[in-house]
C-alpha cells in the first residue's frame, strides 16, 4: 500500500471520535469533522494521482 492510503486510513480512524460527538450535537467537533474530510478528500485526490501514474508506467515496478 501507498503511503498516502495509509494516511487515508489514519484520518479516517482519527476522525471517528469526533463524528460521534457531532452527531451528539458538539458544534466544535462538526467543524473538526469538516476539516478531516477536507483532507480526506485532499488525500484521496493524491492516491488517485498515484495510482494513474501506475498505470501509465505499465504497473508495479519489479
Amino acid at each position: 500500500m501507498t503511503v498516502n492510503f495509509m494516511k487515508l486510513v489514519q484520518t479516517v480512524e482519527s476522525a471517528r471520535e469526533d463524528v460521534d460527538k457531532a452527531k451528539a450535537g458538539n458544534k466544535a467537533a462538526c467543524t473538526r469533522v469538516r476539516q478531516t474530510m477536507q483532507d480526506v478528500k485532499n488525500l484521496a485526490q493524491e492516491i488517485r494521482k498515484e495510482m494513474l501514474e501506475l498505470r501509465d508506467a505499465g504497473g508495479a515496478p519489479k
